[in-house]
């Protein structure tokens, strides 16, 4: 009986009576395997390039038609245009993102850093918060943990957009409207976090818990001390997750805030974009784009591991 192999004959030696060599795919088909990889990639690289180039031109390069794809003049007026001057009409000058919301305190950056310290907090006190959570449902008997973990699962079965109003009502009855309790207190909560530490402290022996009992350790010293730190791969993975959301949150954010003074940088982006109209602006747009999505960015460089990580460990069971 014929066996057929896909081991290759090593040159000069007597082929094997009875067994038959299959030769190897074609390389062509390994090949065509990857377009639509290479389609998809260009579908996502293409708009990050086109807001890179369009940053760096001028308005007349900008409002040309055809567009250019490569830009001949790189400038940085999109960021600051010295020619331009707020009581003269000049053609082809506009005022720079740095040269825009002169009414609030420090301008652009004043949108930056209220989202470096939204989404910092809320990933250090939503990690915190889930990360005990999650040790009191899994190491501590306590009486209707299952029902309260179920009702966990069961918040992510509800659309995260049906307790919009019911958020906005207690955040104005509490008098948070247009400040930073009113987005980070409502943001704290985070179910997906729970069941996944739920999952990854069930893979730990309760020896360890134990031990630290008999040793005279209180709940909150085996939490901070043993727990944690037992947990520090799953809360690196989580805090990405975490971190990106808030970074990119808008509906939230666009619902509480009254003034410009505690916009994020998606909110600023679409008042910015809904208040100046007209390809001339576009470089402006796509300068304040630039600096909102490039943190992102590097952050994703950076911890790529994590990320890759995070997702394997998310298909793990406990």
């Amino acid at each position: 009986m014929a066996v057929e192999t896909d081991l290759p004959r090593r040159a000069g030696a007597p082929a094997r009576r009875g067994v038959h060599v299959r030769p190897g795919r074609p390389r062509f088909r390994t090949g065509w395997a990857k377009a639509p990889l290479y389609l998809l990639a260009v579908t996502m690289v293409v708009p990050f390039y086109w807001m890179v180039i369009t940053a760096f031109k001028p308005v007349s390069e900008i409002t040309r038609n055809p567009p250019s794809f490569i830009p001949e003049s790189p400038t940085t007026v999109g960021y600051s245009d010295p020619e331009w001057l707020p009581d003269v009409d000049n053609p082809g000058h506009v005022a720079g993102l740095f040269q825009r919301f002169t009414e609030v305190e420090l301008g652009f950056w004043r949108f930056a850093i209220n989202s470096v310290v939204i989404a910092a907090v809320v990933t250090v006190l939503a990690l915190l918060a889930a990360s005990l959570a999650a040790y009191v449902i899994t190491k501590h008997d306590i009486k209707g943990r299952r029902v309260i973990f179920l009702m966990i699962l069961g918040s992510m079965m509800i659309p995260w957009q049906a307790t919009l109003v019911p958020n906005y009502l207690v955040v104005r009855n509490l008098g948070w409207i247009d400040s930073y309790l009113g987005y980070i207190v409502p943001a704290i909560p985070k179910a997906f976090v729970v069941f996944f530490l739920v999952q990854y402290l069930q893979s730990i022996p309760n020896d360890l818990i134990e031990a630290a009992r008999i040793d005279g350790a209180g709940e909150w010293r085996i939490w901070w001390q043993v727990v944690l730190p037992l947990l520090r791969p799953a809360l690196a993975a989580m805090s990405i997750f975490v971190m990106l959301n808030e970074w990119n949150n808008f509906l939230w954010p666009l619902i509480i805030v009254e003034s410009d003074q505690m916009a994020n940088l998606p909110v600023a982006l679409a008042r910015l974009n809904s208040a100046f109209t007209g390809a001339q602006h576009m470089g402006v747009i796509m300068a304040a784009s630039l600096l909102a999505s490039l943190p992102t960015v590097v952050f994703f460089l950076l911890f790529q591991k994590h990320f890759t990580r995070g997702i394997a460990m998310s298909g793990l069971k406990g």
